[in-house]
């Protein structure tokens, strides 16, 4: 079995690359049970800690399972909230193939996954950019999306004010206009596209801020107690997920399906239907639209092919 480390893991995912194998895997399609979800008692007061086993396998092919740690009072400890291990497997005998560093596969299957769905949703001529969230996936999210749209200005916003220094600077390093959004209400109205990768339990994005022709792209609130967008953010705008899973996982929109805000045949259309032609996209200049995300054992899958054929 090979143990693939963190740095080959990132050099055989660059998005110019993963991106198409998102969308391949997407039409293609594979088996994804429903992810299983444990939460782990605190020991003391503390925010909840949930482990995610997430498998996915073709038959014949390849089999992967994901397991996520996620431990959001890390960053009183100076650690990542989230880690991941990733193991790939010969499906037709059960044989261990790879080890792979999950962390890589999550951060950047995530951002990829956005930037394949605004590759459908977000307008074309998207120039502007504000991040909401600076940690391993928003990061990631400049470097994603402009593989798909025209971006030239990014704005960065999060609660670690510090973070958000250190990001916009990493983007000046490459080239790209980057400021930090002192205030996050404007930034959004400026913005063509906010993407929000927070682990937030109450909302951070506010409807009242955004455009008409906004993209909304919600990467957080995996689980059904966290949030990002208030109820206004759905209002009138045309709602996309990764998966229907997120009907069932997500607080963005279990909490505004409670309050009659949203029903579940409201969902527009999936990233597999929309990458399989079976539904339209953004059709007019004008309109938000929103893409709320979960994760999918299928990313985590086309990634960890992707980097062991790379590395084999």
């Amino acid at each position: 079995m090979k143990f693939i480390d963190t740095e080959s893991t990132r050099r055989a995912l660059p998005f110019d690359r993963l991106i198409p194998a998102l969308r391949e895997m997407f039409v293609e399609g594979c088996e994804v049970p429903l992810r299983h979800t444990h939460s782990l008692q605190a020991a003391t007061d503390g925010p909840p800690q949930t482990v995610l086993i997430m498998p996915a396998w073709q038959h014949d092919r390849y089999l992967g399972i994901k397991t996520v740690a996620i431990f959001p009072g890390n960053s009183q400890r100076g650690l990542p909230g989230l880690f991941s291990t990733y193991v790939l497997y010969d499906a037709r005998t059960g044989e261990p193939l790879a080890q792979i560093d999950g962390n890589e596969i999550t951060s950047r299957r995530t951002a990829a996954a956005s930037a394949l769905a605004a590759s459908y949703l977000a307008p074309p001529d998207a120039r502007s950019l504000l991040v909401v969230g600076c940690g391993r996936v928003g990061s990631l999210v400049p470097e994603a999306l402009r593989v798909v749209r025209p971006i030239e200005r990014v704005m960065v916003w999060d609660r670690d004010e510090s973070a958000a220094s250190v990001l916009a600077a990493r983007l000046r390093a490459q080239d790209i206009d980057a400021t930090v959004a002192s205030d996050l209400g404007r930034a959004a109205g400026n913005a063509d596209i906010v993407s929000c990768a927070t682990l937030a339990t109450q909302p951070v994005i506010q409807g009242a801020w955004l455009r008409a022709s906004n993209h909304l792209d919600l990467i957080g609130s995996f689980t059904p107690q966290m949030r990002e967008a208030d109820d206004a953010c759905f209002v009138g705008a045309r709602l996309f997920v990764d998966t229907p899973e997120a009907l069932q996982k997500s607080g963005d929109l279990l909490g505004p399906m409670s309050r009659g805000v949203l029903a579940a045949g409201d969902v527009a259309g999936t990233l597999s239907e929309l990458t399989g032609g079976k539904v339209q996209g953004r059709t007019e200049a004008h309109g938000r639209t929103v893409f709320k995300a979960v994760g999918t054992a299928l990313e985590d899958l086309a990634a960890a092919m992707l980097v062991f054929r790379s590395c084999s």
